[in-house]
């Protein structure tokens, strides 16, 4: 075991949690301060270097809902006063973070405690994201680019890529302040314990590190690859949140009127809340030879139901439907889908995602593997759950877009819908609240869609994270049993 890591006092404790809270909401602030994710990621690490690991743990739990709360201050219109616990539980993880990094350092050591951070990082990002059952991604470090010139390295990166080189970057100007406090106590011939104090030389080299991260990730990127190539799809779609079967009508004939050369048009999730599409809807696209993706309700014999999209055709009839994969824990949105299918379309093949599917990788990812070559995204986002709740939403499909190389067309209730291009750009937009607005776009269908290294590197993380957490917690049963023991010898 190393000697126990330098323990923060009360005062840098405080003031690395004051920068940890702030460096968060500023990376989500503006594009330009996306960089600023990585400041966060470093005064995490510098918290974890307080004595035990109770206090870390206290202390992920503290500050955990000052930097999520803020965000999801919509989860209290949502779900009341219980929204404590929904910060609560994002606050665990990061509590988990801080006891495993302090854990390491303890055990293996400041290099190795800061070679393991990417993989700590990254394992926990993607499970409490993807793999069990309150998962939920939105303020992951990928979606504090969703505006930033950076964007288009998600292509390779992945979103958890992503994080995991931010957490790289991070444990790299950590080190460097630990390097220099030891390269200042071996010049006076003296041992270097693993608790020699942070200098400011050592700070200074983190802040050029960091500052350097800024620059670079405000340049515009070359692209990586051209633009896909294929067939050009003319999409159009109107925001309508809960309308009449009538009013379905009437905008239908204002959208074929204001954009006659749409080729598909597209309604959002839970157009039709009270069943399947109704007959009259489908006879307007059999008088109108328009194809129309809508969102309805596919019930079943035993009262529930799957919150489904449903493709009708030019001749009125059911083409294909795909049922909603994620439905949002604690809603009444419906049973999961079992199987997920592309649609053959006269174009080519198109995924069609239900709203939180999109937030999802896993889910997506089977859609790639299918051959999709464009998403369209029906969304329900309704209007009493805030601006601030549509924007944080909104930077889901840009991310997904740069991921995937894909366009992506994606209609939401109540906004803000998007159509963003292969590297994530937004090139159309409709706005919150809305009602009647309408997007259009020319979705152009990729050859061949991608998916980014973090599809393996984040579940080999999770893997390591795990035996790595087996590991430390075996190992100090051992040693408080052997600690037991001797007490019981002496006596």
């Amino acid at each position: 075991m190393h000697p126990s890591p330098h323990p923060l006092p009360f005062k840098a404790t405080l003031i690395w949690a004051v920068l940890a809270i702030g460096s968060f909401h500023l990376s989500y602030a503006t594009p330009a301060c996306a960089f600023l994710f990585a400041v966060h990621l470093f005064c995490l690490l510098q918290l974890s270097r307080v004595r035990t690991n109770r206090i870390a743990m206290r202390l992920g739990m503290g500050i955990g809902p000052l930097v999520y709360g803020p965000k999801l201050l919509f989860f209290w219109t949502l779900f009341g006063p219980s929204a404590i616990a929904l910060w609560l539980v994002l606050a665990f993880w990061l509590g988990i973070f801080l006891v495993l990094m302090r854990s390491c350092r303890e055990r293996f050591g400041e290099r190795w405690a800061c070679l393991s951070a990417p993989l700590l990082w990254t394992g926990l990002e993607y499970f409490r994201s993807e793999l069990y059952y309150l998962r939920f991604s939105w303020l992951n470090a990928g979606y504090a680019f969703a505006d930033s010139p950076m964007l288009p390295a998600l292509n390779i990166l992945g979103m958890y890529g992503l994080g995991f080189v931010l957490m790289s970057l991070a444990a790299a100007a950590s080190l460097c302040t630990s390097c220099r406090a030891q390269s200042r106590t071996s010049t006076a011939q003296a041992p270097v314990p693993a608790s020699a104090p942070r200098t400011f030389a050592g700070y200074a080299w983190a802040l050029a590190l960091l500052a350097g991260l800024g620059v670079v990730t405000n340049l515009p990127l070359a692209r990586f690859k051209a633009a896909p190539a294929g067939k050009i799809l003319h999409v159009a779609g109107m925001q309508l949140e809960f309308p009449g079967e009538l009013d379905v009508l009437q905008s239908l004939n204002q959208l074929h009127r204001t954009h006659p050369e749409a080729e598909l048009l597209v309604l959002s999730e839970y157009t039709f809340s009270d069943g399947p599409v109704p007959d009259r809807v489908r006879a307007w696209c059999r008088t109108n030879r328009i194809y129309l993706a809508a969102g309805a309700k596919d019930e079943l014999p035993d009262g529930r139901y799957f919150n489904t999209i449903f493709v009708v055709g030019p001749q009125g009839e059911i083409l294909f439907k795909q049922a909603k994969k994620q439905p949002i824990q604690f809603f009444k949105d419906g049973e999961p889908a079992s199987t997920q299918r592309v649609w053959d379309s006269p174009w080519g093949r198109l995924g069609i995602c239900i709203c939180y599917d999109l937030s999802y990788t896993r889910v997506v990812d089977e859609l790639v593997r299918q051959g999709a070559q464009a998403l369209i995204v029906p969304t329900m986002d309704v209007a009493e759950w805030g601006e601030a709740q549509h924007r944080l939403h909104a930077r889901v499909a840009p991310v997904r877009a740069a991921e995937y190389g894909l366009h992506i067309f994606r209609l939401a209730s109540s906004g803000i819908s998007q159509w963003a291009d292969e590297r994530g750009r937004v090139g159309a937009s409709a706005p919150f609240p809305g009602d009647g607005s309408i997007l259009a776009a020319e979705l152009r269908l990729a050859d061949k869609a991608s998916r980014p290294l973090d599809r393996w590197l984040a579940p080999a993380s999770t893997a390591l994270t795990a035996l790595l957490a087996i590991g430390l917690v075996l190992r100090t049963a051992c040693t408080a049993t052997a600690r037991w023991s001797r007490r019981d010898g002496r006596k």
